[in-house]
């Protein structure tokens, strides 16, 4: 009979690290609510509010065949523009409003997409309540966050655990008979390592593909595409200021003054522009675009003097329904595009002052004028 050892010491920390780094995450990711003496969440009972989320989820009643509210009243952001309200704008719109002006909603949605689903759904009073008590309840807390994933962390600290092993073998336990194994696994655990963290430190910074959940769903593709208008006539100072500015809800209301009701969002979404008209609060729109501190970047020096599409750093702005970073804004692509980039040098006031380039390109001797020939690529215009 073959007898086996207990195990190490070593293997045992080993595992009770990871016991305990599990108990950890999974406490981190338990909710917390306040309830007062009674028990109950801002009026609701706890069971009220699980039995409401189950029903928005679909799960309850058991013998309902219609569609669930969340799949189309998403819970967390999604990749695609979602033209329903999400579950929670639509807590914050009725939480001050009694159960009757709820329960409207759910009869007579606005918007035909929502029109057409709700013409079937019959859900009693008591659990249209209970949804609402769901509703309710995250308008206060607020919608539960996206979790990050931690595979690529895990991964991380399992060769981080390699990489110890391989030490411990090589310097104390000297069991392996073959010593190149050790060495093996030290060096393919430390290079991988390696290329992580100079992955994730030359992306410090930079975020291409970024496109946050904005608090009204505006669709470049339905205004800027489909109805043509000029990225200028929103974005006015970009020929004349470092910043292209963000459109107020006056300029907004130039349309929607009349247009009340778009084709795919009905007039929710258009109602939260004359919202803020009429009570003056501004609306929250997340950045998108973010450059460094130290870096100067103007937009009146590309749009207005170089007069460059937009399109040329924001991607195919007339074709996303959701805004999204398209270029990663390094240092690297600024100063490839410098280097590749005709300046529109005839008939540009702008240049005028380049007398000598002007006669080159006269007589010839010069076909083009790139960005980089006439300084942008000098440390001081960015970094002064």
């Amino acid at each position: 009979m073959k007898l086996t050892s207990p195990p190490r010491p070593v293997s045992r920390y080993l595992t009770l690290a990871s016991v305990l780094t599990f108990l950890l995450l999974l406490s981190s990711s338990i909710p917390a609510f306040s309830a007062d003496e009674h028990g109950l969440i801002d009026g609701h009972s706890h069971d009220e509010i699980k039995r409401g989320e189950r029903f928005f989820k679909g799960l309850l009643p058991f013998n309902f065949k219609g569609p669930s509210c969340v799949s189309c009243h998403n819970m967390t952001p999604t990749d695609t523009l979602n033209w329903n309200p999400s579950a929670y704008a639509i807590a914050v719109k009725y939480a001050d409003r009694d159960f009757e002006s709820f329960k409207a909603s759910i009869e007579q949605p606005v918007g035909n997409m929502l029109t057409k689903v709700h013409a079937g759904i019959n859900i009693e009073d008591e659990d249209l309540k209970t949804v609402k008590a769901y509703l309710d309840n995250m308008a206060m807390t607020g919608p539960k966050p996206v979790k990050p994933s931690i595979n690529n962390l895990l991964i991380f600290l399992f060769f981080g655990m390699l990489i110890t092993w391989a030490l411990l073998e090589l310097i104390f336990f000297r069991k392996i008979k073959y010593r190149f194994i050790p060495v093996l696994v030290l060096l393919g655990s430390l290079g991988y390592q390696g290329k992580v963290v100079s992955e994730e430190a030359i992306r410090l910074g930079r975020s291409p593909g970024y496109a946050p959940d904005q608090p009204i769903k505006f669709s470049h593709k339905v205004h800027a595409g489909e109805n043509g208008i000029d990225c200028k006539y929103c974005h006015h100072t970009a020929e004349s200021s470092k910043s292209a500015g963000i459109p107020a809800m006056n300029l907004c209301m130039n349309c929607h003054v009349l247009i009340r009701e778009g084709t795919n969002s009905g007039k929710f979404e258009i109602a939260k522009i004359v919202d803020a008209v009429e009570n003056q609060k501004p609306i929250q729109w997340v950045r998108l675009h973010n450059l460094p501190d130290h870096v100067f970047f103007s937009h009146a020096q590309h749009v207005g003097v170089a007069k460059i599409d937009c399109q040329k750093c924001h991607g195919e702005v007339q074709e996303m329904s959701i805004m999204k970073q398209s270029a990663d804004l390094s240092m690297g692509w600024c100063v490839n595009c410098h280097r590749e980039t005709d300046v529109k040098f005839k008939e540009n006031g702008y240049y005028e002052t380049y007398a000598k380039m002007h006669e080159e390109m006269e007589i010839g001797d010069l076909q083009a004028v790139k960005a980089q020939d006439i300084g942008a690529n000098d440390c001081m215009r960015c970094h002064y």
